[in-house]
């Protein structure tokens, strides 16, 4: 197994500007689409599931190139979760779409990075291990032909690609199509980098242990709210490290970090109990946003880096 590095470096593309520029006006335009349909809310993964509350348990003698930011001293955080499901339309859980887990991290302190104070750490996950396209203005083109409905989003990729539509519609369909068991069994991983001090990684998230259900449910929703009902449901955060351009690129996108290559090291442990009076209401409320959490977490590469305006703007919408 190779060994972390801090020899990771951000490629910024000269025409970056004008094509965040672009995805702000695609997302506002997807997010008022949806809005004058379904009611005020998020661009994407408009719909909560479920909200929740606990704790994350930083651990104790973590190796040196873990201890930074969140993790830089043993201590328990609380917690408020977002599940969602990804798509930008409110449609039946059972319908095939990626799920969303969405972690605010209170009690911390520190500079953010956007270079204002912040109060706490954001990890915006989903169940996918790869992102739909490599680059940001491949799924800013994807986005603006879904607001006419899915089958354009086909229509476009042939047009723009001929036959080489064909991988990329596999993608596209192996990831919404990924079948989803319970938020309490499936890993969920920010898909793209962050910080870790000088050090690249992706943040996971991996339940411990499998929770007997009290009964079967095909919601997932309900499903969650029974074995939260039941008792605590856990997870090991684990992060992943970057280890040389080829295998855990920065900018790449789609392309996975395989985990027998790379150093996983787990930091945390999650633990969440049944929500708060109130947590429905302020986790559809909250921004979930990594760009406002610390900077020794700073989010890293082409997607985040579009997401710091797109996110920005589509909390303006929903004002």
């Amino acid at each position: 197994m190779k060994q972390p590095s801090t020899e990771w470096r951000e490629r910024i593309a000269p025409d970056e500007e004008a094509r965040f520029a672009r995805g702000v006006k695609v997302i506002s335009e997807l997010q008022r689409s949806r809005s004058a349909k379904f009611g005020r809310g998020r661009g994407l993964h408009r719909k909560q599931l479920l909200a929740a509350s606990g704790t994350l348990d930083v651990l104790d003698g973590l190796p040196d190139h873990a201890r930074h930011g969140l993790f830089a001293r043993p201590g328990r955080h609380r917690v408020l979760v977002r599940l969602s499901n990804g798509s930008s339309d409110i449609q039946a859980n059972i319908a095939p779409a990626t799920r969303g887990f969405a972690l605010k991290v209170f009690d911390v302190s520190g500079t953010s990075a956007l270079d204002s104070l912040t109060d706490h750490q954001d990890f915006v996950m989903t169940n996918q291990d790869r992102f739909q396209t490599r680059e940001s203005g491949e799924f800013f083109d994807m986005t603006e032909a879904s607001i006419k409905g899915s089958l354009n989003v086909i229509l476009f990729l042939f047009r723009a690609y001929g036959w080489g539509a064909l991988p990329r519609l596999r993608v596209l369909i192996t990831t919404l199509g990924k079948k989803f068991n319970s938020f309490a069994v499936e890993r969920f991983s920010t898909v793209v980098p962050i910080r870790c001090g000088p050090y690249a990684v992706k943040a996971r998230l991996k339940p411990v242990g499998t929770p007997p259900r009290a009964t079967w449910f095909s919601d997932i929703a309900e499903d969650m709210r029974q074995r939260l009902a039941a008792g605590v449901v856990a997870y090991d955060l684990e992060l992943q490290f970057f280890v040389d351009e080829a295998t855990t690129p920065i900018e790449d996108a789609a392309k996975v970090w395989p985990d027998a290559e790379t150093p996983i090291v787990t930091v945390a442990r999650l633990t969440l109990t049944a929500p708060e009076d109130g947590a429905d209401v302020q986790a559809e409320a909250e921004r979930f946003d990594p760009w406002r959490g610390l900077a020794a977490h700073r989010p890293l590469g082409d997607i985040m880096r579009a997401r710091r305006l797109t996110y920005q703007a589509s909390q303006m919408n929903r004002g």
